[in-house]
């Protein structure tokens, strides 16, 4: 029988060693973040598209639902990227979670407020020197991951690296929707998981239904790495517009926000998952983990913990 190990990031010690991924653009939004914290979890707002306002709002209101541990996920690459991070410590957000690309200033911020710093990395070498400048602990994250991906390699093949190569404690990300996943990670060297995927089938999860029933109607064949503006490639589902990025032929955004520090422009990856989010699937990006074919059944968070909770106990040790 199997027991899920404790997971301490500063002072922060959540019931169970389970992450909920930052999903942007508004996936992981403060109803999500407050169920997952009070099931016993790390509640996580995506910050990454918000205006400084909205992300204040999601916050507050996030606080005044959960006595759990909240959350934010920022990608580096976003232009708003350290007025976000500002907020979100005046707000006194429990712990900040980085990636796609590296700050080193977030560190200094995150000492100055006593804030935990969570680098997303896919290398040993960024782990160290994540360690280095003071992160709290690591998610390593593998190509198996939905989203931008940092890797083409396996979960399987760094999380062992990235673990031997630091004392601070690696959360496994990347393609685990179940028990048994979770399971692989811990014996991998992991003091816990990072789950996206899973928890967009959750009733908690604001997204459209029609996301929800991609989500559910989702084959292994539908699950597809495309080019991102962003600069990385990134994992969806196949749908009308992720077949033009394919083959070359998605219009090119006639207006600009400005909203990363680099784009390549060729189409605007915030309206795409914004597109998606609201219900419009065939006209944006819907991102998914590799596993998601895997997931049959919406349940409200506490049940996909208790789910959780069942099937590691039912794991050999």
């Amino acid at each position: 029988m199997m027991k899920f190990p404790s997971l301490k990031i500063g002072r922060l010690a959540p019931r169970y060693p389970i992450i909920q991924g930052g999903m942007a653009i508004r996936v992981s939004t403060a109803p999500l973040a407050t169920a997952v914290a009070n099931a016993g979890g790390i509640g996580i707002i995506a910050a990454t598209g918000m205006s400084l306002d909205e992300l204040r709002n999601e916050i507050r209101t996030a606080r005044r639902n959960s006595k759990g541990i909240i959350g934010i996920n920022i990608m580096f690459a976003v232009r708003q990227f350290a007025a976000l991070v500002h907020t979100a410590i005046e707000e006194k957000i429990d712990l900040i979670i980085t990636g796609a690309g590296f700050s080193r200033d977030i560190f200094k911020w995150g000492r100055e407020s006593d804030t935990p710093i969570v680098s997303i990395v896919s290398s040993a070498k960024l782990a160290k020197i994540a360690e280095k400048q003071g992160a709290s602990a690591i998610v390593a994250e593998g190509v198996e991951a939905g989203g931008h991906l940092g890797t083409c390699r396996s979960i399987e093949e760094i999380l062992p690296e990235i673990a031997s190569s630091v004392k601070i404690p690696v959360i496994a990300a990347g393609g685990i929707v179940d028990g048994s996943g979770i399971a692989r990670a811990i014996r991998l060297g992991a003091s816990g998981v990072q789950m996206a995927t899973r928890f967009v089938l959750s009733m908690e999860c604001a997204v459209s239904e029609a996301f929800k029933q991609m989500y559910l109607k989702a084959t292994s064949d539908d699950v597809v790495l495309i080019s991102s503006p962003v600069g990385m490639p990134g994992r969806a589902l196949l749908n009308p517009f992720v077949k033009k990025i394919l083959d070359k032929t998605v219009p090119e955004p006639e207006e600009c926000d400005g909203c990363l520090k680099e784009c390549s422009r060729e189409y605007c990856i915030i309206r795409a998952l914004e597109n998606s989010r609201l219900g419009q699937v065939d006209e944006g990006v819907v991102f998914t983990g590799k596993n998601v074919f895997k997931v049959k059944e919406i349940l409200p968070v506490q049940k996909i913990f208790d789910k959780l909770a069942r099937e590691i106990e039912e794991e050999p040790d």
